[in-house]
């Protein structure tokens, strides 16, 4: 290992922890707390220049070997998820003044990268609990509801669930195999012993638990609520991006057996109806967004189906669609000093009146989410179904298919509100703040080319 290894190969890495040393050297000197919020955006947006031109020149290594690696295809994978938190760092001028949030968001993000380039669950499972650390306190940071007290207590109990889960399937596979390797994970996949696929159901339902799938959801839709719209643009994003990612790394190429079929099949497509269903009865954005998100978290975990050589490039795709749109719709919403009247989807009627931009940009992002052509959400989607029937599994293909409508009806509802219904005159509805129209200008610009010429992205995988 040497020095100039280190450095190139975790130069995302080390990026992002100038970052947090920069912000914690601001607050230790006294210096005016509104530059925390420059320094993470250049943090954030160096790591992701790094991460996608070392992608893009092809570089490879392993700087800790057998521990940490870095590829083309995990540096495109980082530089897609960093560059997703620019938009949340816009959102969150106008709620956190300090270097408190942008401190935890960098080194949340750091948590990320490091999922994304384990070799070995010890440093896998470090990433994990990085990752999801720091989120707990940015739950509760923005103290704006009782409920958020609440919301935090339960997304900590369940997070710290799947860390004992994932450590109980680790230890099962180390069991069975003598390594901690994440190549074990590809060998207990093959075999037939009852503590290799135990282990394999373990670890697979901590990352479910990660990314709230069902009958691991429950703590999404309170701490979605609970959190202010930066954490839960966050939560819904990168956090969701990063555990996905870390359990395609674990799949990698390897073919699945019948139980990891089924396990793979059944509960994300029971996710996929049941978000849908459920989003359909809420009357706040943030939770029907987090019912939306239990109902994504379903397409994404049904990629994994699709034949090894395809699973990297739906999901890197989908993530990479669902998360800019997502981050779009949550800069469309409207400034309020109340936060439960504004997350009120009443409180978008009458928004194309109003704000015509913000509406445009909110219908846009609904109608990707819910897959209709021509936006990326309908090729995120398309790709997903295209590589499980390549695979052979067209029951589960059009079961997936079928469920994905029921999501329309909600997408739709939001653009309803916001184009044909009255505007609310109490509570007076706000405005969509400058902050807020810059990370929706972030989020658009990527999202048409996504749009215009997605076989050029894909091929780019």
């Amino acid at each position: 290992m040497s020095w100039q290894a280190v450095i190139v190969g975790m130069l995302p890495e080390n990026l992002l922890l100038a970052g947090m040393v920069a912000i914690i050297v601001l607050e230790i000197a006294g210096g005016p707390r509104r530059a925390a919020l420059p320094l993470a955006v250049l943090a954030v947006a160096a790591a992701t220049l790094a991460a996608l031109l070392l992608a893009l020149a092809g570089a490879e290594g392993a700087p800790f070997p057998g521990q940490f690696s870095v590829t083309p295809p995990t540096l495109l994978a980082k530089a897609i998820v960093i560059g997703l938190a620019l938009p949340v760092l816009l959102l969150s001028s106008d709620e956190f003044s300090g270097g408190e949030f942008h401190l935890l968001l960098l080194a949340s993000l750091y948590g990320v990268c490091l999922l994304l380039s384990s070799d070995s669950f010890l440093t896998l499972f470090l990433g994990l609990e990085i990752m999801s650390l720091p989120v707990y306190a940015l739950v509760l940071l923005a103290f704006r509801r009782p409920q958020s007290a609440e919301a935090a207590l339960k997304y900590l109990v369940l997070s710290g669930a799947a860390s004992a889960t994932f450590l109980l399937g680790v230890s099962f596979l180390y069991g069975g195999t003598g390594s901690l390797g994440i190549e074990a994970f590809a060998v207990a996949l093959e075999a037939s012993e009852p503590m290799a696929v135990a282990a394999v159901a373990l670890v697979v339902i901590a990352f479910f638990l990660k990314a709230a799938v069902v009958p691991f959801h429950t703590w999404a839709p309170d701490a979605y609520e609970g959190a202010s719209i930066p954490v839960t643009a966050y939560m819904a994003t990168v956090v969701k991006a990063g555990a996905v990612l870390a359990l395609l790394r674990l799949f990698g190429t390897a073919p699945l057996s019948p139980r990891a079929i089924e396990l793979l099949a059944i509960l994300p497509l029971v996710s996929i109806v049941w978000g849908n269903l459920a989003a359909m009865r809420q009357p706040g954005f943030r939770r029907m967004i987090a019912y939306s998100s239990i109902a994504h978290a379903g397409y994404l975990f049904y990629a994994f189906l699709g034949a090894g050589a395809g699973r990297f490039q739906a999901v890197v795709f989908y993530v990479l669609a669902y998360g800019l749109t997502n981050l779009a719709a949550f800069a469309s919403i409207p400034a309020a000093a109340d936060d439960a009247a504004r997350d009120r989807l009443d409180s978008l009627k009458g928004l194309f009146q109003r704000e015509p931009y913000a509406a445009l940009v909110l219908a846009m992002a609904m109608l990707s989410l819910a897959g209709i052509p021509p936006f990326p959400g309908f090729v995120a989607k398309f790709l997903v179904f295209k590589n499980v029937m390549a695979a052979g599994y067209t029951t589960y293909a059009v079961l997936g298919l079928v469920a994905s409508y029921l999501g329309i009806y909600f997408y739709l509802r939001v653009v309803q509100y916001a184009f044909m219904s009255a505007p609310e005159a109490v509570p007076a509805p706000g405005t969509v703040g400058r902050a807020a129209l810059a990370a929706s200008v972030l989020c658009l610009a990527p999202v048409v080319l996504l749009t215009l010429f997605p076989g050029w992205v894909i091929a780019l995988l």
